[in-house]
C-alpha cells in the first residue's frame, strides 16, 4: 500500500507540474492543401489584394491572387474582413539565450568573456523552450535573429523559425553573420558599447579600432599561408566573413562609429550591416553609396545625442527610404521583450513612411537584410508559408489581435503563459 501510495503521489504531483507549464509545443508537418481565403493580402512587395487568396501545399506558397485552383478536401480558412501579411521578423535579438533579467545568470546565456570570440556561435545556446518566444508569436512575429553579446567581437548570429523542438529544428538560417561592437569615440554619461577606465575614451576606441583592424590583417595574412603550422580558431571564424558568406554587423549608433564602420566595408571588401544607426540618417547617401544596411534599434526611446529632435527616431526611416538606404526595424526594448516590434514600425508610418514600407522594413527588408530573402520575408509563390492573419491592422496596438499563424504551412499554436495568467485571474475574480 505505501508503495502505491508513493507512486500515486509521485504522479500526481508530476501532472500538477506539468498543468503548470505552457501547454504549447510545436506542430507537425502541414498535410494536404490549405486554401486561405476573402482576406486583404499585404505581400510585402507593395502589392494589396483585396479579397485575395493564398494556397499553401507542402508548406510553400503555390498561388496568390483573386482567384485560385481549390483542390478537393483543401483545408479552408476564411479570412474574409480580416488581413493576411507574412511573418514578422526580429532581426537583432538575445531572444532564447536571455530568459530572466536582473542578473539572474542561471537563465542567461548570451554574453561571453574576453575581447575578441568570433568563434562563438550563439545557435547552440538557443532554448527552444524559452516562454517568451510564445508571446512574440501570439504578435505575429515568426523568425527571430539571434545574436550573441560581448564586449568587442561577440561571434555569430543565426536566424531561426520560432516553433521547434531543439535548437537544430529551429535553425532558418545558420550562422548569417558575425558581430562587433563599435568602441564609444565620444564621452557619453548616457550610454557605453564598451567600458573602459581610460582618461580619454576617444584614445581609447581608436587604439581598439587599430586592434581590431590589425586582427582582421593577420587573419587575411594567415588564409594566405598555403601550409598552416597550427590551425588559428579565431582566424578560422573569419573566414566566411572574407569568403562574403557572412556580414559584419557592426552595432554603431554615433557619428563617428558609424563612418568607422564604412572604412571597414572599403578596408576589407566586406559586406557591413549597421545595428543601431541613431545617426544613420545624417550618413545615408554615404550608406547608399556604399550598399550598407540598418537595423534601427527601437524607435520607442530618446535620441541618442540630446541635441537631436526629440522625434527623430520616429523619422529616421523616412528618411533612409526617401534615400533608398536598405533598412529594417528591431524592437531592443526590454520592458516589452521584443513584442511591440509591430508597433514600432507602425510609429514609423506615422512619421514619413507609408503604411506598406513600413511592413516592408520587418518583413522583406530584413529578410533581405539577413539572406533569407529567396526563403520568406513576402508572401509570393514558391517561398515559404510564413503567414499571420490579423483581425485590424497589424501596425495599430489598438486594433491588431492575430487569430492564426502558419510557420512552414504549420499552423501553429498562438498560446502563451501570458494568455494562461490572463484567464486564470480572470476565472479568479469572476471577470467576464
Amino acid at each position: 500500500m505505501l508503495k502505491k501510495f508513493i507512486i500515486v503521489s509521485l504522479f500526481v504531483t508530476i501532472y500538477s507540474g506539468l498543468q503548470a507549464q505552457d501547454n504549447v509545443y510545436p506542430a507537425g508537418p502541414q498535410k494536404g492543401t490549405l486554401v486561405i481565403k476573402n482576406g486583404t493580402v499585404y505581400t510585402a512587395t507593395g502589392n494589396v489584394i483585396h479579397n485575395g487568396a493564398v494556397v499553401i501545399k507542402d508548406g510553400k506558397i503555390t498561388e496568390v491572387g483573386t482567384t485560385v485552383s481549390e483542390e478537393a478536401g483543401a483545408t479552408i480558412i476564411d479570412a474574409k474582413g480580416k488581413n493576411v501579411y507574412p511573418g514578422l521578423i526580429l532581426p537583432n535579438t538575445d531572444l532564447g539565450l536571455s530568459e530572466i533579467g536582473s542578473g539572474v545568470r542561471g537563465s542567461n546565456d548570451y554574453f561571453e568573456l574576453g575581447e575578441y570570440n568570433p568563434s562563438v556561435r550563439s545557435i547552440v545556446a538557443y532554448n527552444t523552450d524559452s516562454k517568451i518566444i510564445n508571446t512574440l508569436r501570439a504578435n505575429g512575429i515568426l523568425l527571430a535573429c539571434v545574436v550573441p553579446q560581448g564586449r568587442l567581437i561577440t561571434g555569430s548570429s543565426s536566424v531561426v523559425q520560432l516553433d521547434a523542438w531543439t535548437w537544430q529544428d529551429a535553425i532558418y538560417k545558420a550562422d548569417n553573420g558575425l558581430h562587433i561592437n563599435m568602441p564609444m569615440l565620444m564621452r557619453s554619461p548616457r550610454r557605453s558599447f564598451r567600458t573602459s577606465d581610460a582618461s580619454d575614451p576617444v584614445k581609447a576606441g581608436i587604439q581598439t579600432i587599430e586592434e581590431v583592424e590589425s586582427f582582421f590583417l593577420q587573419a587575411q595574412a594567415y588564409f594566405k599561408q598555403p601550409k598552416k603550422e597550427e590551425r588559428n580558431l579565431k582566424f578560422e571564424a573569419l573566414r566566411p566573413l572574407f569568403d562574403k558568406k557572412q556580414k559584419l554587423f557592426v552595432h554603431a549608433d554615433i557619428a563617428r562609429q558609424i563612418l568607422v564602420a564604412v572604412d571597414f566595408s572599403k578596408k576589407f571588401n566586406i559586406d557591413v550591416v549597421l545595428v543601431g544607426g541613431s545617426d544613420s540618417y545624417l550618413f545615408a547617401d554615404l550608406l547608399r553609396q556604399n550598399n550598407i544596411a540598418v537595423i534601427l534599434n527601437s524607435l520607442h526611446s530618446l535620441p541618442t545625442m540630446q541635441d537631436d529632435d526629440i522625434d527623430q527616431p520616429f523619422k529616421t526611416p523616412a528618411i533612409l527610404q526617401k534615400a533608398g538606404v536598405l533598412f529594417a526595424i528591431n524592437d531592443n526594448s526590454d520592458n516589452a521583450r521584443y513584442r511591440n516590434l509591430d508597433f514600432n514600425a507602425g510609429t514609423a508610418a506615422g512619421f514619413g513612411l507609408t503604411r506598406e514600407q513600413a511592413l516592408a522594413a520587418i518583413t522583406i527588408n530584413p529578410a533581405k537584410i539577413l539572406g533569407i530573402d529567396q526563403q520568406t520575408g513576402s508572401i509570393e509563390k514558391g517561398k515559404d508559408a510564413n503567414i499571420i492573419i490579423c483581425e485590424g491592422d497589424v501596425l495599430d496596438m489598438r486594433t491588431s489581435v492575430v487569430t492564426d499563424a502558419f510557420i512552414q504551412g504549420r499552423k501553429i499554436n498562438l498560446d502563451n503563459k501570458q494568455n494562461q495568467l490572463y484567464e486564470k485571474y480572470r476565472h479568479r475574480y469572476n471577470i467576464n
